[in-house]
């Protein structure tokens, strides 16, 4: 049967009916013809020149795929690019706006079966960023134009020009402070001394009124009684007795401010703090990690080195290889009583010592201090972390 004829009934239901998009089931990417219904596909799949194109495809399938892949790819990628730029959204909206040209390539012929599988690829590829949400997923291009880079660096380079202006601007102000204050360094400051009593007994009195008295002398002394101006005057006097250094009395040593003993009060406690590192050089330890085989599992070694803590160089007894591992992957050993251990945490922290003996129902020992200012004290429920042989 032939065409319809030019604006018969039926030519123009045809096309009302191929107006707007069409099912993606009954599209041939081959042949780049859209069927209306299975029946209309099934009678082009059955149709010569499919099978021609069919032949032509057999020959190197995966060139075609390919093709049709790249070409699917670098127009979904420039509509999203160029609509939406580097904003996040929907990948569903940026498909609908892709196969709204109907002369577009279908995904059907692509090497991936469904918008989530190629929405993935994206993000595996790196041409863009994608997330899940209870939504759908998101897509954001990531803009690698070279014009974009050189866009971006000139900008940063603009912003440090402007900070390296206002860094040079505040270092001028901020020499014209140290200048003033140099000129105003010649006066003198004031010294603070700590007060000493001599004597406990003797009670302290002060001689408010000496330099008054001493600047105004147009004051009637009948102001003040006589035994006022004993009392200033003897004060005055023995001020000035302790301001003078005596030669006869012998220097002792100066005791010890308030805020100094707390200070040392202070340095003692963060001393006797705990700590989460205990790596020490020249010490025995154990590797107890697994992730370096049976040759070296259980096996012992020395530190020769502490990096950053918590990180050892460590030398093999048996073999003499070196490793570096992870506080983590290291225990301390613990010797038979007699022999020299370092004390690897608490308030005795890097003090040697002698195993005197272990309480193995509470996993600690009795340490004797061998060095330090403590030299010879025994030391009680040491815990088994917290020391280790010496090599």
């Amino acid at each position: 049967m032939g065409k319809a004829a030019f604006l018969s009934p039926k030519a123009i239901s045809n096309r009302i009916k191929s107006k707007g998009l069409q099912k993606l089931r009954w599209y041939c990417q081959m042949c780049q013809k859209q069927c209306r219904d299975e029946n209309g596909f099934k009678c082009h799949c059955m149709s010569e020149s499919h099978q021609r194109q069919l032949l032509l495809a057999s020959e190197d399938p995966n060139k075609f795929m390919d093709y049709f892949s790249d070409e699917f790819k670098s127009d979904f990628v420039q509509l999203l690019r160029r609509r939406f730029g580097t904003k996040r959204v929907h990948n569903n909206i940026v498909y609908n706006e892709y196969i709204s040209d109907r002369e577009h390539v279908h995904m059907n012929s692509t090497q991936w079966e469904t918008l989530t599988d190629f929405t993935k690829w994206l993000g595996r590829e790196g041409f863009c960023k994608v997330d899940e949400t209870p939504k759908g997923w998101y897509v954001q291009y990531i803009d690698r134009d070279p014009e974009t880079i050189r866009r971006q660096e000139e900008q940063a380079r603009k912003k440090k020009a402007e900070l390296d202006d206002e860094e040079r601007s505040a270092k001028f102000i901020e020499d014209q402070v140290r200048r003033g204050r140099g000129s105003k360094e010649t006066e003198e400051t004031p010294v603070y001394t700590e007060f000493k009593r001599e004597n406990e007994e003797e009670k302290i009195a002060f001689n408010m009124g000496a330099c008054s008295s001493a600047a105004g002398p147009s004051k009637p002394s009948s102001v003040l009684g006589a035994s006022a101006l004993k009392a200033a005057a003897a004060a005055g006097t023995s001020t000035k007795r302790k301001d003078l250094p005596s030669s006869s009395e012998p220097k002792e040593k100066r005791k010890k401010s308030a805020l100094e003993e707390i200070m040392e009060m202070e340095e003692k406690k963060k001393q006797s703090v705990r700590t989460d590192y205990w790596l020490q050089p020249e010490i025995v330890v154990k590797i107890v990690t697994k992730r370096l085989g049976e040759k070296y599992h259980k096996k012992k070694a020395v530190i020769k080195e502490v990096r950053d803590k918590f990180t050892a160089v460590v030398k093999m007894i048996d073999s003499g290889d070196k490793l570096k591992l992870d506080q983590n992957h290291l225990e301390t050993v613990i010797p038979a009583p007699g022999k020299r251990v370092l004390i690897l945490n608490g308030t005795y922290r890097d003090t040697e010592a002698l195993l005197e003996g272990i309480d193995e129902k509470k996993f600690c020992a009795t340490l004797t201090l061998d060095s330090g200012p403590q030299k010879g004290k025994q030391v009680d429920n040491v815990a088994y972390e917290d020391f280790s042989k010496l090599a």
